[in-house]
């Protein structure tokens, strides 16, 4: 029998899918009304807005089963909740570049990873690097760029 992944998550991300279902579902009803619209103008095989409301369906339909795929696997995670001194999904860690400059980050799901925030997918080869390290430990990670080098500064449950 297959396992169904769970997939973490923090509250905000989980939201964020949430409000984005809610708002593909609302836009249902108005590309049904274009369908209808376009069809009738008549010939379908050279009807510009039917072919695009058709493909708008899809995607649409298609979004909506993926984020219900993933809000059905989701697992909600306090970060708040977490302690240890072992950097975990849900940890915001203080880290030291090449260069001495701090920076920070915190280790969240895919669907909320935003690295102009300061927020990295557990999946990415930083987040994939620095999961299970301490405070003190140095840590390569290979990017597109070529690789980098930190020094774990501080990690924190917050």
């Amino acid at each position: 029998m297959a396992t169904v992944e769970k997939l973490p998550m923090l509250a905000v991300g989980y939201e964020k899918l949430t409000d984005h279902l809610r708002a593909l579902k609302a836009e249902r009803p108005k590309i049904v009304d274009a369908i209808e619209e376009a069809r009738a103008h008549g010939d379908l095989s050279e009807n510009a807005e039917y072919h695009a409301a058709k493909e708008r369906q899809g995607q649409v339909e298609a979004t909506i089963a993926d984020l219900e795929d993933k809000l059905s696997r989701a697992q909600v995670i306090d970060p708040k909740s977490l302690s240890g001194d072992k950097i975990i999904f849900g940890a915001t860690v203080t880290l030291r570049d090449e260069d001495e400059q701090p920076v920070r980050y915190q280790i969240v799901g895919q669907a909320e990873a935003d690295a102009k925030m300061g927020m990295i997918s557990y999946n990415s080869p930083l987040g994939r690097a620095l999961i299970g390290r301490q405070v003190g430990e140095e840590v390569e990670v290979t990017v597109p760029s070529g690789d980098k080098f930190y020094l774990v500064e501080k990690i924190e449950f917050i």
